[in-house]
């Protein structure tokens, strides 16, 4: 059953992306030059829409806090945000929007996937002699929210606060950011 869910997200997602035209590496490339700020404006609506759905969900207990996994900060993912950054602007994909592309036809698509997979191979067979160097130091004491997920062990940014009172606050902000962004200065496409 949890296949079937991952699948169907999984498919559902892919159909909202390639619908949104995030697929299309031009309609990213003008994005991140801000020329075109259609995928801005559903970007941020789905992480303020989202969010909110999630913390609605925490705090009603139809998703028990033990599902939430923070992931640690540390400074590889800093340095890896650039090359992942620099990587996206380059190409004009991220790792999701490459499998949509690749599924919508485009053959650039697969030199992206594949290059992702060689990042991914080369990453692996290094972690042995870098996973004890700085690139593993954490910042911030590791774990920490921004809004309280019910989970002790995590810091919270905003401790004595209602989780829904933040959470609500930044995802009716994305969602305000969202609307009153102008839609596009101009369109191209690659």
């Amino acid at each position: 059953m949890t296949l079937l869910l991952a699948i169907t997200i999984g498919g559902l997602l892919g159909f909202i992306l390639d619908r949104v035209d995030a697929s299309n590496p031009g309609r990213i490339i003008n994005m991140l030059r801000l020329k075109d700020f259609h995928l801005i404006k559903v970007i941020l609506f789905a992480i303020g829409f989202s969010s909110l759905i999630v913390f609605i969900l925490l705090n009603t207990g139809i998703i028990p806090p033990n599902h939430i996994k923070i992931k640690s900060a540390y400074t590889g993912v800093l340095i890896g945000g650039l090359i992942f950054g620099t990587g996206y602007a380059v190409s004009g994909y991220c790792p999701g929007t490459c499998l949509v592309g690749a599924a919508s036809g485009r053959k650039d698509a697969l030199f992206f996937i594949l290059g992702g997979l060689l990042g991914a191979i080369i990453f692996s067979l290094l972690y042995g002699s870098i996973s004890e160097t700085f690139l593993f130091d954490k910042i911030a004491g590791g774990k920490v929210t921004v809004a309280n997920t019910g989970i002790e062990k995590y810091k919270t940014l905003t401790s004595g606060i209602s989780s829904l009172v933040v959470s609500g606050f930044i995802a009716l902000s994305f969602m305000l950011i969202a609307y009153f962004i102008p839609t596009s200065k101009e369109k191209q496409t690659i």
